[in-house]
């Protein structure tokens, strides 16, 4: 099994540049070696990866200060990035690969057999050791080192072969949880529980207006748009931070108390045409944490089950099954007409949703 983290790491200003180097030497790479392959697929000649990476070896000589470079960073702009791109487009499932800018994501891959961590230190290559903000949970053998830029800070994401993980049987001492997701409540257990929602772009949209305000009234790529436009990056940084650690604390607690886990089956794109909604689901990021959720599960080996789309939660009372047609999304409280039962909304879809995870245990025979 493979176990990924991303660190952020403490670097003085020779090593900031020197990633920076490389993020642009990494760009340079795959504009030319996309620019080649361009210019013969015009001729009706298809050119390899390989064929791309020795075309730029020898392009690259005419360039003094490609030698003081990282040239596995190159490499792997070539064969990983531009050969991904180039197999999407054959394959129909992308684009036509466009040139890379300044203004794009900036990251480069590196050798990962020489790459050594200790501590809260990694050894990476050229440049040597640079801090880390904290030490590496996992123990294997590192198999790709990626680093990223984002906002003010540099990432470094670290895949680790952790082998065989044992696994263990909740599902036999750990009760089944259904979950209901919502934009005031990030979820609700059927047990009550909720965990709330932080909405950190509804807490800092004033904030984040003002500063895009000030960034448009500066003059593009001057010394003052730079700052700005950094000021403006820190804030989005931050809202991603808070938004990050509240799925993070919520799903780790929910897989720790869990032996079976069913949500419902959302549409996060279709919600998204709700343009009174599509704010708030997108602060909400629920497709984000449903992902989290089912890793975690799966890591752990606990049954992940997602209700039919179609499947009324909401609307069915947990206590006789009865179906609620003209229930509004302003009704907090569900109210049945047949039980006379009264119980929280998104606690009556939990329940629900635990029930059907019940019955789909119980009717898995040896065959699966």
């Amino acid at each position: 099994m493979y176990k990924s983290q991303k660190i952020a790491l403490d670097a003085n200003n020779k090593q900031r540049n020197w990633f920076a180097q490389q993020c642009g030497y990494a760009r340079f790479a795959y504009n030319h070696a996309l620019a080649d392959f361009k210019s013969a697929l015009a001729k009706d000649n298809f050119l390899s990866a390989s064929e791309l990476n020795k075309r730029f070896n020898v392009a690259k000589k005419e360039y003094a200060w490609t030698k003081s470079q990282d040239q596995v960073v190159a490499n792997k702009s070539i064969f990983g990035n531009l050969a991904s791109s180039i197999s999407h487009w054959v394959s129909k499932r992308s684009h036509f690969p466009k040139f890379k800018h300044r203004g794009s994501k900036q990251s480069f891959t590196t050798n990962s057999q020489t790459v050594e961590v200790k501590g809260k230190k990694i050894k990476l290559p050229k440049i040597g050791w640079v801090n880390l903000f904290e030490s590496l949970r996992f123990e294997g053998e590192i198999v790709e080192v990626t680093i990223s830029r984002t906002a003010h800070r540099w990432f470094v994401s670290l895949i680790i072969d952790i082998g065989t993980p044992e696994q263990v049987d909740k599902q036999s001492t750990s009760p089944v949880v259904g979950i209901d997701v919502g934009i005031n409540a990030l979820a609700t257990l059927d047990t009550g529980t909720k965990y709330e929602n932080p909405r950190p772009l509804k807490r800092y949209e004033r904030k984040l207006r003002r500063t895009q305000r000030s960034l448009s009234r500066k003059v593009v790529k001057s010394k003052n748009w730079f700052k700005q436009k950094a000021k403006v990056a820190r804030l989005h940084y931050s809202i991603a931070c808070i938004r990050q650690d509240a799925h993070h604390k919520a799903s780790t607690d929910i897989t720790k108390q869990a032996g079976a886990i069913c949500i419902e089956t959302l549409k996060i794109t279709n919600m998204l045409k709700n343009r009174k909604l599509a704010k708030a689901l997108s602060d909400s990021a629920l497709g984000g944490f449903l992902s989290k959720l089912k890793t975690k599960a799966e890591t752990l080996g606990i049954p992940f089950i997602e209700a039919d789309q179609f499947y009324a939660s909401s609307k069915t009372c947990s206590s006789c099954g009865h179906k609620k047609s003209d229930l509004t999304l302003s009704e907090r409280t569900y109210h049945c007409s047949r039980c006379d039962v009264s119980i929280d909304r998104d606690v009556n879809a939990a329940i629900n949703l635990r029930n059907l995870a019940a019955g789909h245990a119980e009717s898995l025979n040896a065959c699966g």
